[in-house]
């Protein structure tokens, strides 16, 4: 009878050990989950980004003038940056359907990627009319593929009368948001990439 109650509490003592360490496990694995969790969602986030549309309208009468586009990727978003000379400009930048027109020819524009972003600002123009040669004021690409994650391709599609566009063909319909900045005078444009 004794070595009997002796086995059964060796068994009990074994069974209560087995389900302590299947505890560990699961808490172990509860802790790595809870760690992995702000890894995945790093980056800033961007506050008020929408898929809706975003204009502000300007009420300078002068051209604002081009002289920069580029791209680059942060943590959680790519941030797109049409740099002027002299000011910024008012801005329409919204989601359009397929096809996209050439301003003034209304040819169609490929733009490579899942959704097409389109920024037009008036008034601005990549070239100063109001010299003789009317010489450009951007004279970078007109059509890139930045190295970022949402952006996959940017591509000039019109300057005309006063009126400068240019899309950006997005992976998916992403979320973004539109700041403008003074000093240089930017209109810096972030689109969600996490």
């Amino acid at each position: 009878m004794l070595a009997r109650a002796l086995l059964l509490t060796i068994v009990a003592l074994l069974l209560g050990g087995c389900g302590g360490k299947n505890d560990q496990v699961t808490t172990a694995t509860t802790v790595t989950t809870t760690t992995k969790t702000p890894t995945t969602t790093t980056g800033p986030s961007l506050a008020g980004a929408s898929t809706e549309p975003a204009v502000w309208k300007s009420t300078s009468t002068e051209t604002e003038l081009l002289t920069g586009v580029r791209a680059a990727a942060h943590a959680g978003y790519d941030r797109l940056v049409f740099e002027f000379r002299n000011g910024v400009p008012g801005y329409d930048v919204r989601y359009v359907d397929r096809p996209l027109r050439a301003d003034g020819s209304g040819a169609p524009v490929a733009v490579r990627g899942g959704a097409i972003l389109r920024i037009r600002m008036e008034p601005a123009l990549d070239a100063d009319l109001t010299q003789a040669s009317a010489p450009r004021t951007y004279t970078g690409p007109t059509r890139f593929e930045p190295s970022t994650a949402a952006i996959v391709e940017v591509v000039r599609t019109g300057g005309f009368e006063a009126v400068l566009t240019w899309a950006a063909g997005i992976d998916g319909k992403r979320p973004f948001t539109v700041t403008r900045l003074e000093n240089p005078s930017r209109i810096v444009i972030d689109v969600a990439s996490t």
